[in-house]
């Protein structure tokens, strides 16, 4: 199958996932707890108030005429109001989603630039004092949460040694990416530590196959065997976890954005699902849903390019 039936392929069989889950975040966000008119008016308004606000939001309608007026809306590209903002949802998307989007390719690349190294590092010096070392961070790194990585990176590097800012986005490309180093840097640290794992792994099996060995006969430099015969076929198994995780990163984005105050996707999805923002929260999942499934799409096209004899 070509590259191109491939994609269109997988692009359609991405709608019936993204049918079940809009039923799914439509269901879930109503079952919490509290209503939105309270929210917005505060607990000292009166039922009448309350039952106003409640119909002027369209809630007070029969549970199955909402949710076609919600898939309606989404045929027609709109995926609603902010019930707190009063703004389109599709137009927070666009004020926030580039921010999402470059923490998560900062935190990928930052993984990839930690992990390499590490990985063949410890490798070239199997069970040696540097590979034990490795491998301990490695479990140190999958073993501690996030979050938890952010604070103590947050408190280190933000407040007790003032190097990098403890929270917002900056203005610019490079203050972007000073403002974005801590948060993307937390993002890393645990991607990277099952990365290196894997990645070992695969690199001492390929330092002992056949071919490796008779490309080191031929009399090869040692980098040229590390860079063509072992590294691009170690990278292989490295490429599903990666994508895998790249998914991993994009929902794991919210609770770090929240740590780090930043104006992402993340921090407002948190926010409108305790203020039972109703449009806010489906429209920004579905976003979510929609972004992790194009990563799965292109890590296995990314397969073709790095292996040519694996087909789609």
């Amino acid at each position: 199958m070509g590259r191109t039936a491939y994609v269109v392929n997988r692009l359609i069989q991405m709608i019936p996932t993204i049918v079940v889950l809009a039923v799914l975040v439509f269901l879930m966000i109503r079952a919490i707890p509290g209503d939105p008119a309270v929210t917005l008016l505060g607990v000292q308004a009166t039922p009448d108030k309350v039952a106003e606000m409640r119909d002027h939001l369209g809630l007070n309608k029969p549970v199955p005429v909402q949710f076609g007026i919600f898939v309606k809306q989404l045929f027609h590209g709109d995926l609603g109001t902010s019930i707190v903002v009063q703004e389109p949802v599709s137009t927070l998307v666009r004020q926030r989603l580039p921010l999402t989007l470059g923490l998560v390719a900062y935190a990928m690349v930052m993984a990839l630039i930690i992990t390499i190294p590490l990985a063949v590092l410890a490798a070239l010096n199997q069970g040696k004092l540097i590979d034990q070392l490795i491998r301990g961070f490695t479990v140190l790194g999958i073993s501690t949460p996030s979050f938890w990585i952010g604070i103590l990176l947050l408190i280190l590097l933000g407040v007790k040694i003032p190097i990098f800012p403890v929270g917002g986005s900056g203005h610019g490309f490079f203050e972007n990416l000073k403002y974005l180093f801590l948060p993307a840097l937390t993002m890393a640290l645990g991607v990277s530590a099952v990365l290196i794992r894997n990645l070992r792994d695969s690199l001492l099996t390929m330092l002992a196959s056949e071919h490796v060995t008779v490309a080191r006969a031929k009399g090869l430099k040692s980098q040229v065997v590390m860079v063509r015969h072992v590294l691009r076929n170690a990278l292989i198994s490295t490429i599903t976890l990666l994508g895998l995780y790249l998914g991993w990163l994009v929902g794991g984005s919210v609770i770090i954005e929240s740590v780090f105050a930043l104006p992402g996707m993340g921090s407002m999805l948190i926010s409108a699902i305790l203020g039972r923002d109703y449009q806010v929260v489906q429209g920004f999942t579905l976003v979510y849903a929609v972004l992790v499934l194009l990563i799965y799409l292109l890590t296995d096209l990314a397969y073709s390019f790095v292996d040519p004899r694996i087909t789609l």
